[in-house]
This record gives structure tokens, sequence and C-alpha cells, in this order.
């Protein structure tokens, strides 16, 4: 009896040793993503995973939505806060912005079910079905940063839109930490909706060449759906980098219907037919204002450019000037190494591609 007593009087003070280790943890030199994300579960119980999560509740804008590329994890003063603007133009899909933040309300929830979390997340989530188009799509801003815009366009650069359906979708099956969240069924019903809806626009907008789907590109018209231009750098394409995604997106679906599995086939063969092989990318003085990349042999590598022209289907690059190039080279090294022109992401497709076809094929 004597044993067991040091025993769990040993477990304890382990526990609370923990929790104190990680309530103290340096998580400024992380990334915010990892922060959101990727701490060990017993951290978001903390009480600065809590801080953390007033300061989302004082960031947030008053449509629902945040801002991009802040480090919510640096946290600011009431001075400071007391300045933070929360109407008009700001809230945002983009680079993984509220979808992230909404992500990390729901694991400090899941831990300490605060009901302020909650009614965040809630406030999030109508954030995502206001700013949805009713074809399906999302634009990268909402409220729209102004006419003819292009963050008005249905938006896939950088896995804007498919980061809002794998939450929606998570949110829709009562995944984990969202089950704690204990969604009436209206809402969770709601975000089904909203992801099939998305899905649809998916089909939509893929790019078809005489008849057959191929990818997509990283912008698509709002109207028409055609591909559509963005930055001056970002021409229409088809794109080796965002329709990766895309299409993990879709073959995750169980038992998918004959468009969506016409679709994946589709992209797979796009995928196969435009491998960049034998070459590698260098990259040189990163992290800093002279950062920049060089094309390496490597032979027994294979990669995508970031866009195919859409006539020739060939890879080209561009500057601010908006000129396309047949070479990397041509462009200047502030753009040269300031932007991802090549990609590795098609390659888990078409790694995971036989076992979807083997599956699909079964009825799964």
């Amino acid at each position: 009896m004597k044993t067991r007593l040091i025993i769990f009087l040993m477990c304890l003070f382990a526990w609370f040793s923990g929790a104190d280790t990680h309530a103290q943890t340096d998580v400024k030199h992380l990334s915010w993503g990892k922060v959101a994300n990727n701490m060990p579960t017993e951290w978001y119980n903390s009480e600065q995973a809590r801080n953390i999560a007033d300061q989302l509740l004082a960031r947030q804008m008053d449509c629902g939505g945040w801002q991009k590329n802040i480090p919510y994890h640096h946290l600011l003063t009431d001075a400071e806060l007391a300045k933070v603007r929360r109407t008009g133009v700001g809230a945002t899909i983009d680079n993984g912005a509220t979808t992230t933040e909404m992500r990390f309300l729901a694991r400090v929830y899941a831990c300490c079910g605060d009901a302020r979390y909650k009614d965040a997340f809630v406030k999030g989530l109508h954030y995502l079905f206001e700013a949805q188009y009713d074809n399906g799509g999302w634009p990268q801003f909402y409220p729209p940063r102004g006419k003819a815009h292009y963050s008005s366009h249905i938006t896939y650069n950088d896995n804007a839109m498919v980061n809002v359906l794998r939450l929606l979708r998570e949110v829709s099956e009562n995944d984990s930490p969202f089950d704690s969240l204990r969604l009436s069924d209206s809402l969770r019903e709601q975000a089904q909706k909203s992801f099939d809806k998305g899905i649809d626009c998916i089909l939509k907008t893929q790019i078809r060449i005489d008849g057959k789907p191929t990818v997509w590109c990283a912008q698509h018209d709002e109207k028409t759906f055609a591909p559509a231009p963005a930055r001056a750098y970002e021409l229409v394409s088809f794109s080796g980098s965002e329709s990766a995604s895309i299409v993990s997106l879709l073959m995750s679906l169980p038992h998918p219907s004959e468009e969506i599995i016409a679709a994946v086939k589709g992209a797979v063969k796009w995928f196969e037919e435009h491998e960049v092989k034998g070459i590698g990318v260098r990259r040189l003085h990163a992290g800093t204002p002279q950062r920049d990349v060089r094309i390496v042999s490597s032979p027994d590598n294979v990669l995508w450019a970031r866009f195919y022209d859409l006539d020739t289907g060939k890879p080209f690059f561009c500057d601010r000037d908006g000129i396309k190039r047949n070479d990397l080279s041509e462009v200047g090294q502030e753009r040269r190494g300031g932007y991802a022109w090549y990609t590795n992401a098609p390659q888990r497709v078409l790694e995971a591609y036989p076992k979807w076809l083997q599956r699909v094929e079964k009825g799964g």
C-alpha cells in the first residue's frame, strides 16, 4: 500500500511538473501555424494557451474572420489591443487565416470549456458560411476589397479554399477537437451543405481541354468559372501546385461520384504528362533580402512548375512586369528568390493514386 502511494505521488508530481513546463514553453520562435496546430495536447490546457485564445477573441473582426500573416501568439498589451482595427476589409482565408484561428480555439475549448472560445468559433463558422458564393466558391477576402480586385475570384491559391473545405468536413462529421464544441445538428448540417457546394464548385472550375478534365488555375472567375489572374506575376495558367491539394481532397472522399472519379483521373493524367525531370532547386541566402534560387541538375528528381501555359502546356515564369518567361533565370532576383516556382506536391498524389483507384473500383 505504501509503495502504491509513493508511485501515485510521483506520477502526480510528474503531471504537475509537465503542466508547468508546458505553461512556460517559449513559443515566440515558433510559427503561428505550429502553435495553433502542433503543440502537445496538454499544452492547450495551459494558461499560456488561454492567454493566446483571449488575444484571438480581442482580434477577431466584427464579421467573424481574422486577418492573415499575424503571429497571434506574440501577445499585445492592452494599449496595443485598443488600437486593433476590427471593422472594414481585412478578414480572409488566405495563408491559412481564419481556419487556423478556429482550429486553435477548438483545441483550447476542448481542454478548458470556456464558452467564449466556442462562441468565437461559431462566429467564425458563420463567417465562412456568409463568405461563400452561391456557386460554392470562396473569395480570398470577405468583405470584398473593392470592385474588380483579384481577391474576389474563387481562390485556390495557397490552398485557401481547400483549408476551408477540410475544416467544414471535420465539423460536419464531428471530428476531434470539434466534437467537444457540441455544435447543434443544424450547424453541422449547414457545414455539410457548404462543403458539398464547395466540391461542386471544384468540379465546375476544373479546366477542360477538348472536353477532358485536367487541373485548375490558382484562381477562377467567380461568375464564369474561367481561369483568372491575380498579382502581376500570377497569370492565368494550369496550376501544378494548388491542383495537387484539390486532388488530394477529392481522393479523400468516400464513395466518390462518377464525376469526381473522372476529375481525379483527368488530373492525375495531367500530372503524369507534365513532370519536369532531372532538375532541383537550390536556395541561396535564405531569410535575407538577397535570397535567391538556382536550378541545378538532379537526374533522379521530379518536380512540377507552379504555372503552365494554357495554350502550350509548357512551364512559364513571370516577374512583376507581367511578362511571361520561359526560363526562371530571366526573372529578377527579388521574385525569383521570393516565390515558389516549383513544387513536388503532385508526387504525393501520384503515390496515393493506385491505392485510391483500387478502393473506388471496389465501390469504396
